[in-house]
C-alpha cells in the first residue's frame, strides 16, 4: 500500500511546557539531516506531534531511518482524506482491502479532535468496523490484539488513516540539552557511551587521541566509521583527532610505570577539556564503567578527575562488558570496534597499572615535567573533520525504549 503521510509522536518533548517549541524545532532538525536525501519530503509540525509529506518518497525506507531519530516516541503511516463520513468509510475500506490476507483480524479506533464531527469516537468505531466487515471476506475483528489496527483522526481540515504504529527511539533530540565532548578510544565502549549521551539530547564532538607510528591509519579509520556509524541518531558530528605520540613518549620516560596509565588518562582529560572550552562544551564524557579495569576504579577516576572541575558524565557508569557488547551490536558499533587495529591507550598500557592511584603521588611525579607545552602542541595540530549524516544506520534496536 502507498502511504502519503508519516505521522510522528512525541515522547517527552510533550512534557516540555513553554520550551517545546524549541525541542521540536531541534527534532525536526535532527529529521532533515538524517533525511538529507529525500529530496521530497515536506514537514509540518504542531504542538502535539510533527507530519512528514512523503510526495511520493519510499515510506518503509524513510520509517527505517525514523526509528533511530532520538526525540521520537512512535510513528505512523497514514493516508489522508476529507472529514466527511461517506469519504471516511471508502477510504477505510480501501486500505483494509490492499493490506488483509483471508484469517487477518482487525480493530478500529477512532480519536475526534474535530467535536462537531457527526458521529461520536464509539458510533464510529462501530460505523467504520461494520462497514468493512459488510465489504469484506474472511475478516474479523479482535479488539484485543489485531493484526491490522486502523486509527482514525479526525479533525476540521482533514482527516487521517493510521496504519502501523512503529516504536521511535525514544529520549530527547540530539542537541537540546547542550554540548559534550566524548573521549573515544576506538574501543567498545566509549561509542555506547556516546549513542546513551545523545540519547539525553546532548550533542558530541569526538576526541581521539591517535600516537602514530604506535597507532596505523586504518586505527584511525576505525574511529572515523564508529563516528560515522553514531551519526545515524542525530546528524552530524564533529570529529577532533589528536596527535598524542610526543606526550605518551614523554610519560612513559618520566612518571613511574605503575603511574604511566594515570598519567595518560590525566594529560587526556586535561586536552579534552581545554577542546571543550574552544569549542562551547560544557561537559566531558567518558565510556568508563566502574570497576571493569585499573584505571576504572573510584580511586583511579578520583585522581584522574582531579586535573579539571569540569562534568565527566560516565553513561556506563553502573553497566558490565556484556550489557554494553549487547548494546554495541544492536547500535551498530561493535563489528567496528573489534577490527583488530590498537589505540595508543592498549599500546602502551604497563605490565602492572595501580588499580588504587593516590592523587598526592601522581601530582609529585608531574611536579618534575613541564607537559603544558606538549598541551599546546597537541592542540596547536589537532586535525578536525565533520562525519556526515549516515544514510543507512542499522535497521533494528530492540532495546532502545
Amino acid at each position: 500500500m502507498k502511504y502519503d503521510y508519516i505521522l510522528i509522536r512525541f515522547g517527552e518533548i510533550s512534557t516540555k511546557g513553554r520550551n517545546r517549541r524549541t525541542f521540536i524545532e531541534r527534532l525536526k532538525k535532527n529529521i532533515k539531516m538524517v533525511m538529507h536525501d529525500f529530496d521530497h519530503i515536506r514537514y509540518q509540525s504542531t504542538r502535539d506531534r510533527m507530519t512528514l509529506v512523503l510526495n511520493g518518497e519510499d515510506a518503509e525506507a524513510v520509517a527505517a531511518r525514523l526509528k533511530h531519530v532520538f526525540g521520537i516516541q512512535s510513528f505512523s503511516f497514514a493516508v489522508k482524506c476529507e472529514t466527511d463520513l461517506e469519504t471516511i468509510k471508502k477510504m477505510a475500506l480501501s486500505s483494509i482491502q490492499k493490506q488483509y490476507k483471508a484469517g487477518d483480524t482487525f480493530k478500529i479506533s477512532t480519536k475526534r479532535a474535530y467535536k462537531q464531527f457527526e458521529l461520536n469516537t464509539n458510533e464510529m468505531n462501530a460505523e467504520i468496523g461494520g462497514h468493512i466487515l459488510r465489504n469484506t471476506e474472511g475478516l474479523t475483528v479482535d479488539v484485543h490484539s489485531p493484526d491490522i489496527h486502523l486509527r482514525i483522526e479526525i479533525r476540521e481540515a482533514a482527516t487521517y488513516l493510521t496504519f502501523r504504529d512503529e516504536k521511535g527511539a525514544g529520549g530527547l533530540p540530539v542537541a537540546s540539552g547542550g554540548k559534550a565532548m566524548l573521549m573515544i578510544s576506538g574501543g567498545i565502549d566509549s561509542p555506547v557511551a556516546g549513542f546513551y549521551a545523545m540519547k539525553r539530547g546532548l550533542e558530541i564532538e569526538a576526541v581521539h587521541f591517535f600516537s602514530p607510528p604506535y597507532t596505523s591509519e586504518r586505527a584511525k579509520q576505525k574511529v572515523n566509521d564508529l563516528v560515522a556509524q553514531l551519526t545515524g541518531f542525530g546528524g552530524d558530528i564533529k570529529l577532533h583527532i589528536v596527535p598524542f605520540t610526543k606526550t605518551q613518549e614523554l610519560i612513559q620516560k618520566q612518571i613511574p610505570e605503575n603511574y604511566s596509565m594515570t598519567a595518560t588518562r590525566r594529560l587526556m582529560l586535561q586536552i579534552a577539556d581545554k577542546l571543550r572550552e574552544r569549542n562551547n562544551g560544557l561537559a566531558v564524557i567518558t565510556g568508563e564503567s566502574l570497576g571493569q579495569v585499573a584505571s576504572q576504579t573510584l580511586e583511579s577516576m578520583y585522581a584522574i578527575n582531579a586535573v579539571t572541575s569540569t562534568p565527566i558524565l560516565r553513561p556506563l557508569i553502573g553497566m558490565d562488558k556484556t550489557e554494553i557488547i549487547e548494546k554495541a551490536k544492536e547500535i551498530g558499533t561493535y563489528d567496528i570496534s573489534i577490527r583488530p587495529y590498537e589505540d595508543c591507550c592498549t599500546i602502551f598500557t604497563p605490565t602492572s597499572p595501580k588499580t588504587r592511584p593516590k592523587k598526592e603521588k601522581i601530582e609529585y611525579y608531574e611536579s618534575y615535567t613541564d607537559f603544558e607545552p606538549l598541551i599546546e602542541e597537541a592542540l596547536e595540530y589537532t586535525e578536525t573533520i565533520i562525519l556526515k549524516s549516515k544514510v543507512e544506520p542499522k535497521e533494528t534496536f530492540s532495546d532502545l525504549f
